[in-house]
């Protein structure tokens, strides 16, 4: 069945919504406020105010990511077998603890605990929601919800980063204390609601005996879409979001030679573009092959990763400081095109018993890059092979969108790719036959 069209702008959108899904909308930005309270200061909070050694808190905020990528298989199984309700009743009760055991965190043994107790939950926390999500939004809207629900989660972020800059001091450690139990405290809405008007969604999937549907992991794996789309993640969130979080830090302090404030100028810069253009783009993308979208979002990061490479041919400048800060921002529209397109694809690719097992192989390949691409950015970087580095950013890219058209496109029924029904039957096309993961 294709994509019919949806209700045009944000305010059609939002009546198409099932009450559900609105009500999902409505506490985003709250949940995510607390992350932006604490996300700028972990190394602030756990080296000056809690005097860890710099080389203890870098092992330290290693362990949230393996954590995440430990759990992110068992996490997947038990969306299926229980429900991403319940599961994401766990992740939030889990984040909840997480966030006050961390304000009171004085010896590193005990930030190990909270820090680990975060990282299980993360780790399951983007399964569990995108099945939940996946199963509240009928197919047509999913990849407008997604886009939405990203420039939402920034939008909180930016505002909590923001607030936090002004709360927080270093010779009063309190001010750390209270934003890491407000942090734990932004999850309480959500847990509220999944116990209340939504206690009956996302509930575990009866699959019946006659169809001996396989469960595990190699069945999702089975399918030739999927087993690509995992690929696409991996690249993507190897020259993506790995190396924004790590990569291009260091490389903006070490090659391009910019101050911390302008470095702080550039993430805020990458929040404002998300916020601004991510429903100006969902207008712009809807109807459109989701796999061309990717494949232009590769293009786009290319050149933010350029722009990047050239701030060290004027280092410690102010050209420096502007392509810094454009590269974050190129990036941004980048984002933009791919949030709505990956997940959306895995949900429709998912049958509905496995789309815990689906969003759990998507996430764990976008934590396996987030754990490898740090050590390889600081490898590069740290022995002057800045040039290199770009250009293995900037191929990576590349890759994407070949990818994306060469290899998954041709393996997607249309509407799964996001075509409208009007637009195939307009272009005469063909529905290609799909392996099914059950089979």
């Amino acid at each position: 069945m294709a994509i019919t069209t949806p209700s045009a702008g944000l305010s059609g959108f939002w009546r198409d919504l099932p009450r559900e899904g609105r009500l999902m909308l409505s506490i985003v930005v709250l949940e995510f406020f607390g992350t932006g309270l604490v996300l700028p200061f972990h190394v602030v909070y756990l080296h000056e105010v809690r005097g860890f050694p710099l080389s203890d808190v870098g092992l330290l905020l290693g362990v949230p990511p393996l954590m995440g990528l430990l759990i992110v298989g068992p996490g997947g199984s038990a969306i299926d077998r229980i429900g991403a309700r319940r599961v994401q009743l766990g992740v939030l009760s889990l984040l909840v603890v997480g966030g006050a055991v961390l304000a009171f965190a004085t010896t590193r043994p005990v930030a190990a605990l909270a820090l680990g107790i975060n990282g299980v939950a993360f780790g399951m926390m983007w399964p569990a929601s995108q099945s939940l999500i996946a199963t509240v939004i009928p197919q047509q809207l999913r990849q407008r919800y997604f886009g939405v629900n990203f420039t939402l989660i920034n939008l909180g972020i930016g505002i909590g980063g923001i607030i936090g800059g002004f709360l927080v001091d270093v010779g009063r450690p309190r001010t750390f204390q209270a934003i890491y139990l407000a942090d734990g405290a932004s999850y309480v809405p959500a847990l509220l609601l999944l116990l209340g008007p939504l206690r009956y969604v996302a509930g575990k999937v009866e699959v019946s005996p006659d169809d001996a549907a396989p469960m595990g992991y190699l069945a999702v794996l089975r399918s030739p879409a999927m087993a690509t789309l995992t690929v696409l993640s991996f690249v993507s969130s190897f020259v993506g979001y790995s190396q924004l979080n790590a990569g291009f830090p260091a490389f903006a302090r070490g090659v391009g030679e910019v101050s911390t404030r302008a470095l702080g100028l550039a993430f805020a810069a990458n929040t404002l573009v998300i916020v601004v253009l991510q429903l100006v783009v969902l207008q712009r993308i809807e109807g459109r092959r989701r796999t061309r979208v990717i494949a232009v979002m590769g293009v786009v990061w290319a050149f933010s990763w350029l722009l990047l490479g050239f701030s060290g041919l004027v280092p410690g400048t102010l050209g420096a400081t502007l392509l810094v800060a454009a590269c974050a921002s190129v990036f941004a529209f980048g984002e933009t095109l791919l949030q709505p397109t990956i997940p959306a694809l895995v949900n429709d690719l998912a049958p509905d018993h496995l789309r815990g097992r689906y969003n759990a192989v998507s996430s764990g390949a976008f934590q396996l890059a987030a754990v490898i691409a740090p050590p390889i950015s600081g490898l590069l970087i740290g022995h002057a092979l800045g040039d290199v580095y770009i250009g293995l950013l900037v191929m990576g890219c590349l890759v994407c969108g070949l990818v994306a058209i060469a290899w998954l496109e041709p393996r997607l029924d249309p509407s799964v790719n996001g075509v409208r029904e009007d637009e195939t039957a307009a272009d005469g096309e063909v529905t290609p036959p799909v392996v099914s993961p059950v089979e």
